[in-house]
């Protein structure tokens, strides 16, 4: 049994098990003890047999075609991100570049480019999160996004979980995201997810849910800085070429507000004269 097969069929359980008869237009019947939908009501509206249904949630079947993919999305009323992660089941997942030698080449190769954005807190990192360079602005702003630091492990510590506002929306959503774009078949995602699932309740609650969900190519940041304290950064987060699953994000502040004054300050303590971003 391939691992593609056993994650598709873990995938079609877990979101199965998450909807209701309502929400795909069927009639609750009295004495309903099945938790979501039964799997006779799922291979109907998707217009696949009972039969092959219950060999692709058993793992049975790894190469269903692109028809039957569709149709189980659509019953099972997948938005983008589970379309594409179902897709990514049936086809493979992203490289992601593991803690070896090999990761520190991929990190003097990137070296030079988020140096170039000198006096903006600049970083990438790859598919599980691991931070595989910054630059000097990043490395002062947060300790967290020095190189070889994992931002999953970082936001899942208990300091963050009790300081950072919304850290529960913006953590559940990091862990689907991970389930979207990480190698499934990677050691170090297997790392990464085992650490956190020994550390962490919500982890293991969140990860056994199967959600997925892409990141937004615009979001907020947040860093404390001495002197201000906490701060608020917005982000750009723009896909590195060349190397499949890593993300370089550019931190911001906005006109006219303590961030980026804070920011100004953190530059002239870094480059050693102030300079407006």
């Amino acid at each position: 049994m391939s691992p593609g097969a056993q994650g598709m069929g873990r995938f079609l359980r877990a979101r199965r098990d998450a909807l209701q008869p309502e929400d795909v237009g069927l009639p609750r019947e009295p004495g309903r003890r099945v938790p979501g939908l039964r799997r006779e009501e799922v291979a109907a509206l998707a217009g696949v047999s009972l039969e092959y249904y219950l060999r692709l949630e058993q793992g049975r079947d790894h190469q269903p075609s692109t028809q039957v993919v569709a149709a189980l999305a659509r019953a099972l009323r997948l938005d983008p991100a589970g379309r594409e992660y179902l897709s990514r089941l049936m086809t493979g997942f992203l490289a992601v570049p593991s803690a070896t030698d090999e990761t520190v080449v991929v990190n003097e190769r990137l070296t030079s480019l988020v140096d170039r954005f000198g006096h903006a807190p600049t970083f990438i990192a790859n598919a599980v999160r691991d931070v595989l360079s910054s630059n000097p602005m990043a490395r002062a702003l947060s300790s967290a996004l020095e190189p070889g630091r994992n931002l999953l492990l970082e936001l899942f510590a208990p300091h963050v979980k009790l300081t950072t506002p919304g850290w529960e929306q913006v953590a559940r959503r990091a862990v689907a995201n991970l389930r979207l774009v990480g190698d499934h078949d990677s050691a170090r995602l297997q790392q990464v997810v085992g650490t956190l699932a020994v550390r962490d309740e919500d982890f293991r609650r969140w990860w056994a849910r199967h959600e997925v969900a892409t990141t937004s190519l615009l979001g907020s940041f947040s860093a404390t800085v001495d002197g201000f304290g906490r701060i608020d950064l917005d982000y750009d987060n723009l896909a590195v070429p060349g190397h499949p699953g890593c993300v370089m994000t550019i931190l911001r502040p906005r006109a006219g507000t303590v961030a980026e004054e804070a920011l100004e300050v953190l530059a002239a303590r870094v480059h050693g004269s102030p300079q407006l971003l």
